[in-house]
């Protein structure tokens, strides 16, 4: 599943356009297919299967990249950090949870290409808080509304404006509006509409280390955790203790074991088994396809 086995945009007149044109032929999934392929690819660490999971998404990294195309970088890199999101979602994928991998892909391309978006704008290692991302991906768009997307220096009216829609602190937007602006020398002075003054360096965050990788882990297993948990509360007090037991437990019991608790048939506990499951997974999508309904209807509403 190496990168390099992937199309790749060429620089040059019509690049894009090939490209595009190529990753078209790749066909597109069934849901049952989809699941196969993982399952084979899960279980029997089957690359062929994983590349065909890869391919088919290829047309999903494209449109997720082309809504990055006004940061100035080769579309080329952008489409080919995507792809790497891609990859690691495949990787990390897991079948059983009732999501599309499109669904779950999504977050891991956005993730990636961002965080490609940040290394390549940062004139020193910028901060990667969820706010601090969530400036410099949303700053262009604010300041397009506002009529101020020409304007290198903003007003103090319109630096407040901006605080306030995004909640993050005034001296946070000066700064990122002074990156995004072109290159500007540390030393030059600044002063908010706070009233502070002090120089451009003085308002610029210096991590330890990278914080993407972990905060996207981390949202991921919030939100599969939390969907799982209302999945569960569908299920009665018996179905629950059963599912818990045979499907959650790092050590699950068996169905024998289960049978004499519950003074019951190990075929009884097995339909059990398989009826709360299936309660489960039905939950999980109904939840998941709310989710990137949602998701659809913010990202509508911000274009």
């Amino acid at each position: 599943m190496a990168q390099k086995t992937l199309p790749s945009i060429t620089s040059g007149k019509g690049g894009l356009d090939r490209y595009l044109a190529e990753i078209r032929r790749f066909p597109m999934l069934e849901p049952q297919e989809e699941y196969m392929l993982a399952k084979r690819y899960e279980e029997h660490d089957d690359r062929d299967a994983a590349q065909r999971l890869v391919t088919s998404h290829l047309r999903l990294v494209a449109k997720i990249a082309m809504g990055y195309r006004g940061y100035g970088l080769p579309i080329g890199e952008v489409v080919s950090e995507g792809n790497v999101g891609l990859m690691q979602a495949v990787k990390k994928f897991d079948p059983e949870r009732g999501f599309r991998l499109a669904t779950y892909a999504m977050w891991w391309i956005k993730a990636s290409i961002q965080e490609y978006i940040l290394r390549s704008w940062s004139l020193v290692k910028m901060g990667t808080t969820a706010n601090q991302k969530r400036l410099f991906f949303n700053l262009r768009k604010i300041k397009g509304r506002i009529q101020a997307i020409d304007e290198n220096d903003l007003t103090p009216d319109q630096v407040e404006e901006i605080a306030t829609q995004l909640q993050v602190p005034e001296k946070d937007v000066i700064s990122m509006n002074q990156r995004l602006s072109g290159d500007a020398s540390l030393n030059a002075p600044i002063k908010t509409g706070e009233g502070e003054t002090g120089q451009w360096q003085d308002w610029l965050v210096d991590e330890s280390r990278s914080q993407e990788e972990i905060l996207v882990e981390q949202d991921q297993l919030e939100t599969r955790r939390d969907m799982l948990t209302d999945a569960i509360s569908v299920l009665n007090e018996r179905e629950q203790r059963i599912f818990k037991a045979r499907r959650l437990s790092e050590d699950p019991l068996t169905l024998e074991e289960l049978s004499s608790e519950f003074s019951i048939s190990r075929e009884r506990v097995r339909q059990i088994e398989v009826r709360a499951f299936e309660k489960v997974q039905a939950a999980v999508r109904k939840a998941a396809l709310e989710a990137q309904q949602a998701l659809v209807t913010v990202e509508a509403e911000d274009a």
